[in-house]
């Protein structure tokens, strides 16, 4: 798993990266009460506004940490956002990229480097 400094986790399965907000980041917003997800199909480049999430505190966009095309949505955490606080490195992943550049994951951290840059 690797870690973003935006607080976003990136897994692979096969081939396709899943991703997600890191527990961290879910507690930091408080409780999720809505999540807007990009459409499968959707072409996008890193760094690309491509999740909106809001909380009872803020409203935050997640990035996208790759390029590439969005070939799945996790709508169940459209249905249940709270599901992000519940299991946010778990079950409430956002999308899963087919990355067209990988070269971005040799900056993102591990489980190890992202717990120290959150303290």
């Amino acid at each position: 798993m690797k870690y973003t400094e935006e607080h976003e986790w990136l897994r692979e399965e096969d081939g396709v990266y899943v991703v997600g907000i890191t527990a961290h980041a879910a507690e930091q917003l408080g409780d999720v009460v809505f999540v807007e997800l990009p459409e499968v199909g959707t072409t996008v480049s890193k760094d690309d506004e491509i999740v909106v999430i809001e909380s009872v505190k803020a409203a935050s966009d997640i990035l996208s940490p790759l390029d590439g095309e969005v070939v799945e949505v996790n709508e169940a955490i459209v249905d249940e956002p709270t599901k992000v606080n519940e299991d946010a490195e778990g079950e409430a992943w956002f999308f899963k990229i087919k990355a067209s550049d990988t070269s971005p994951l040799a900056d993102y951290m591990d489980e190890a480097g992202y717990k120290k840059f959150i303290g």
